[in-house]
């Protein structure tokens, strides 16, 4: 009996971080023979000399407390497959393109079987003749008026992802498939058994979703006419949205959900947006509010920065307000900023000439961390620094107008912003702190 009493209290006696290091082991089993061996959850990330591995990491200027909220969210979703890990990232064109969140997002889904839960928002690009993700394809059919929020005076009430389409046509559709434009191995394809489309009505028009040929659903109208939800019989990876009625009807995004556990990431960009830009939008707050976000990434400031009269004080209250404006809708999600990379000016006769603002706006982001209680991921630190992005030119990781990257050079970004919240995710299961 005694030997027995003291059995149950050694296994009584396991701490938190030791339950923490055997779960750890559990995901670190290897779910192929590549995995064999392995003793991070990091990537392994081949990548060139001036980038700075050691500053490869979240920073927390001031409270950290929300990231541990964060990271305990995560600890069910891997650990025990339930619940469901919101992912939101907003910014501008980096984020538009999709390469950068889309590696992102492959590489948490990698973390384990089963953590597909959902596309979650997205935007139907090309019916606003703009450049789009790679991970979906959309067309459309008929006429389709288009606003965003990087015009002064938008004519439309916009919302989260800074765009709307309108249109009084029955005729008029859009055709949405979860599945990769040119597929890669491994490559993830989403299913969803429910349909939010978001938009607003200014007469009769509703959205609604056709299934097939005859096969027409209608929508559970919100009652603030801000979104109608379509449950699904089953799960599918492809819709088609059209309108019916008198009058018009405005779509400002379409959130594809998933009744099954796992991780969303959302990706809301605009090329050319600021934090003027998304100030502009008056229901930001009521569809984030619907993705429930656990964090929210902000990669807004290079087009902020790119002129000479920025100001660093007006960047921070901007900055600000967008936050009080996040946590308005999510007040316990955590928040990470992304610092502005290095980037040129193309000035006339004198040709690209590096933009000093770069170091300007990192310290300004260091200040926001550390005044708001937000992580900061120092991209310009990162990257190499002052006049690092024409190194990453001349390996083809960046552009020729030296402020975008190309498609390896947003993949790179991605596996690095991957490590570092798995740098901090490792820390959180060996400790009880961050």
């Amino acid at each position: 009996m005694k030997r027995g009493t003291e059995t149950r209290g050694r296994i009584g006696a396991i701490t938190r971080a030791e339950t923490r290091v055997l779960a750890l082991l559990v995901i670190l089993l290897p779910l192929t023979s590549a995995l064999l061996g392995a003793q991070t959850l990091q990537r392994s990330v081949p990548q060139p000399e001036y980038v700075r591995a050691e500053c490869n990491r979240i920073l927390f200027p001031g409270d950290s407390s929300a990231f541990g909220k964060l990271y305990a969210k995560m600890d069910s979703v891997l650990f025990l497959g339930s619940g469901h890990l919101s992912i939101v990232h907003i910014g501008g064109s980096h984020v538009q393109a999709g390469t950068f969140t889309g590696r992102l997002r492959e590489n948490l889904l990698g973390l384990r079987p089963g953590l597909d839960g959902g596309r979650g928002l997205l935007f139907p690009f090309s019916a606003a003749h703009t450049n789009s993700p790679g991970s979906f394809t959309t067309n459309y059919s008929g006429y389709w008026k288009v606003s965003k929020n990087t015009s002064k005076s938008p004519d439309k009430r916009l919302g989260l992802t800074g765009m709307a389409l309108t249109t009084g046509e029955d005729r008029s559709y859009i055709q949405v498939t979860a599945v990769p434009r040119d597929p890669k191995p491994g490559q993830a394809h989403f299913s969803f058994d429910s349909v939010r489309v978001l938009g607003y009505s200014g007469a009769e028009r509703e959205p609604m979703l056709i299934l097939a040929p005859g096969d027409t659903l209608c929508g559970r109208k919100a009652s603030n006419d801000s979104c109608w939800t379509f449950p699904l019989p089953t799960f599918t990876d492809s819709l088609r949205l059209t309108t019916r009625g008198k009058g018009e009807f405005t779509l400002t995004g379409l959130i594809l959900e998933s009744s099954r556990p796992g991780i969303t990431v959302s990706e809301i960009g605009v090329n050319g947006a600021s934090l003027a830009s998304y100030a502009r939008c008056p229901d930001l707050e009521r569809d984030l509010a619907l993705l429930r976000p656990d964090l929210v990434i902000l990669g807004i400031g290079i087009n902020d920065a790119s002129g000479p009269n920025f100001s660093e004080d007006g960047f921070i209250s901007g900055y600000k307000l967008l936050i009080d404006r996040i946590h308005s809708a999510a007040p316990d999600c955590a928040v990470l900023l992304l610092s502005n990379n290095d980037s040129c000016r193309r000035i006339r006769k004198r040709g690209y000439v590096t933009n000093p603002n770069g170091a300007v706006a990192e310290r300004a982001f260091l200040r926001i961390g550390k005044d708001c209680g937000a992580g900061v991921w120092d991209l310009f630190e990162i990257m190499g620094g002052l006049g690092s992005i024409k190194k990453w030119e001349a390996d083809a990781l960046a552009q020729r107008d030296k402020i975008h990257f190309t498609e390896a050079g947003y993949e790179l970004l991605g596996d690095l912003l991957f490590n570092a919240l798995m740098d901090r995710y490792e820390q959180h299961l060996m400790n009880d702190d961050l």
